[in-house]
């Protein structure tokens, strides 16, 4: 039965009572939960106990075997905000002992944790984005969620493909931050670890702050800051007092007019790699949900480097040109620019953070260099290409099943750029709008300045540049008088590099015991300040 279901976003559904399908055994491992009569509800948790078969890479798992990866006791519960008024629901699970307490287990290869989430993919008919999107991000981020591809049954009813995936969570093996404790209110301790998230209010319960600046200029929108770790329920007032404060003073530096300064301005808090790999990643998948809503940074504590890093990554099921709506299909544009413009009215806009990162030359022509590397072997054709062919491949039996339980196929859900009519063409319009997109970064992402000297003033040069053992400081004039002449990292970490005088055109600087990365070469005389940028390799 097929029926228009007027909700928040006024989009069609595909309802009703399907016949069950028959599922005896898979090529992906199989979950079964078991609620004992108990309904799945949108919080609180409710007890249930689960199952998980998984007999090897290449093995056949039957709905007859015994429970192999995990049996035991859960607490389970729907997880998502839109997603939920799909008839098939995500849920988020906790695993658990005997006695009912949360305990760290491992599931099908990941590692110990109690904080899971099984993503239905309902309004993804690839059953590939979000999975795409995590292990891209996987390759070149500190961290990415991992994920496994299953197939589930509640209470013996088959429910289809999911995404076995870990919660984004303070953990050494998932946001590898400091463990912050009810007491840790004074010095070092104070200062981290915390995550924090800009999203939706609703289903987080996290409380948090609203941001001193608008996202825009006359936006009416504001934009929420929200503790998802330490958890409202556990985070001190000192702690709430800190991170705040800590932001706030991260937030005056991105405003400030000294905001490109390598030294006074946001470099001075951001680590601008994590950066960089956050942008690439979501503008890669073109996510329409990017910088707004599901967005997390964390900030590690003072004596681990106190930087904030942005990511993990979450929430791709409308990327990839999935959507009809602001950013569209179109495999052109970047969402950082143009999100604002085109859909100024939605209720969660970008902030003003991201205009201001890519406003600043540096940094974005790092940006570009970075995705020029990617482009070789993580974020290569071939890669790209490999990964999707591999999924598609690895549910080719498996999504007959998924499709025949949600009939989805060749009609529109919600919010649908495009529909195909077979599971063949929906992998096909994801890889050709992939082709695309990777074009259109390579275009929009070019080097234009392909010369090896970095100039930031008429006159001035240093080369080589990258730099490896020494690099050569140039004035096309003679070396001003009283010029001082430093060199800083990218946190603006003043650094020793000798320098001698060679001519009165030319200083040489010793860059040999410097590690790889970038750097900052600073010139300040009587009339002005001026900064360099080099790379050591």
């Amino acid at each position: 039965m097929r029926c228009l279901l007027v909700l928040l976003f006024s989009f069609c559904l595909i309802t009703g009572t399907f016949a069950q399908v028959t599922f005896t055994k898979s090529n992906l491992p199989i979950i079964t939960i078991n609620t004992n009569g108990a309904v799945i509800q949108d919080e609180p948790k409710i007890n249930a106990k689960m199952g998980i078969i998984n007999n090897g890479p290449g093995a056949e798992n039957k709905i007859t075997d015994s429970p192999n990866d995990y049996n035991g006791n859960i607490s389970i519960e729907y997880r998502g905000s839109s997603s939920q008024w799909f008839p098939k629901k995500p849920y988020g699970f906790e695993t658990k002992d005997g006695e009912g307490v949360t305990t760290d287990v491992k599931l099908l290869g990941m590692p110990k944790e109690n904080d899971w989430t099984l993503n239905a993919t309902y309004n993804d008919k690839t059953l590939m984005r979000d999975g795409l999107a995590y292990i891209f991000a996987g390759s070149i981020m500190e961290y990415a969620p991992r994920v496994r591809y299953t197939e589930l049954l509640v209470n013996g009813q088959y429910q289809g493909i999911y995404l076995l995936i870990e919660k984004i969570k303070r953990d050494n093996n998932r946001v590898d931050i400091a463990k912050m404790e009810a007491t840790d209110n004074e010095g070092d301790a104070l200062s981290g670890g915390y995550i924090i998230k800009i999203d939706k209010e609703t289903g987080s319960n996290n409380g948090g702050w609203a941001s001193l600046y608008k996202p825009y200029n006359n936006a009416w929108q504001n934009t929420f800051f929200q503790y998802d770790y330490p958890k409202t329920s556990d985070i001190s007032q000192q702690q709430r007092i800190y991170i705040r404060s800590h932001m706030n003073t991260v937030e005056n530096s991105i405003a400030g007019q000294d905001y490109k300064d390598p030294v006074k301005g946001y470099r001075k808090y951001i680590d601008t790699q994590s950066l960089m790999d956050y942008i690439i990643i979501n503008e890669l998948g073109k996510n329409p949900d990017a910088y707004r809503l599901s967005t997390y940074f964390y900030k590690e504590r003072d004596s681990d480097g106190g930087m904030v890093k942005f990511g993990p990554v979450w929430d791709f099921n409308l990327g990839f040109g999935n959507v009809d709506y602001c950013t569209q299909g179109n495999p052109e544009g970047l969402v950082i620019q143009t999100f604002n413009d085109v859909c100024s009215e939605d209720g969660w806009v970008i902030h003003f953070w991201w205009k201001k990162f890519l406003d600043d030359e540096a940094f974005y022509n790092d940006l570009k260099k970075r995705w020029k590397t990617l482009r070789s072997k993580e974020l290569s054709n071939e890669r790209v290409n490999f990964v999707i062919d591999s999924i598609s491949t690895m549910l080719g039996q498996a999504q007959v099943r998924n499709f025949q339980q949600w009939p989805v196929l060749g009609q529109y859900v919600w919010p649908h750029y495009y529909v195909g009519n077979t599971y063949a063409e929906e992998v096909s319009y994801l890889r050709n709008w992939m082709k695309n997109r990777l074009l259109y970064l390579d275009k929009v992402w070019e080097i234009k300045d392909s010369n090896s000297t970095d100039t930031t003033d008429n006159g001035i040069t240093l080369f080589p540049n990258p730099t490896n053992e020494s690099m050569t400081l140039g004035f096309t004039n003679s070396i001003p008088a009283n010029i001082q002449i430093f060199v800083t990292n990218s946190t603006g970490q003043l650094l020793d590099v000798p320098q001698t005088i060679s001519d009165k055109k030319s200083i040489k600087m010793e860059t040999g015991h410097l590690s790889k990365g970038i750097y900052f070469v600073h010139l300040m005389d009587r009339s002005q300040k001026r900064y360099l940028k080099f790379m050591k390799l």
